[in-house]
């Protein structure tokens, strides 16, 4: 399923989402600096764990809010494990690249 992502303004955020939403592992890495962080719920979590799981197999299915910022997104978010949920991601950028990604649900 395809959503509208239009309302990312954000490069980097944009670019990252539209590789998420396709699946595509190595376009979703390619926004990730070295050593990039993700916490899930606030616990800390291997990225590269994290990318084998859920790319492919989780999505958003509506995007509802955009930060004024562009580096928080929320909305409905299927998973083939745990169903269907509102959730958000909050990227930390620095020199165009991801350092922190924070996701959870909302």
């Amino acid at each position: 399923m395809s959503i509208d992502l239009s309302a990312l303004r954000e490069p980097t955020v944009r670019a990252a989402m539209e590789a998420f939403q396709r699946g595509d592992r190595e376009g979703w890495r390619a926004q990730f600096a070295p050593g990039a962080q993700l916490y899930d719920d606030g616990t800390p979590r291997d990225l590269e764990a994290f990318t084998r799981e859920a790319l492919g197999h989780e999505r958003f299915t509506r995007l509802d809010e955009v930060s004024p910022d562009g580096l928080e997104l929320r909305g409905r978010f299927h998973s083939e494990q745990w169903g269907d949920f509102r959730t958000y991601f909050r990227f930390t950028l620095s020199s165009g690249q991801v350092q922190r990604l924070d996701i959870g649900q909302a």
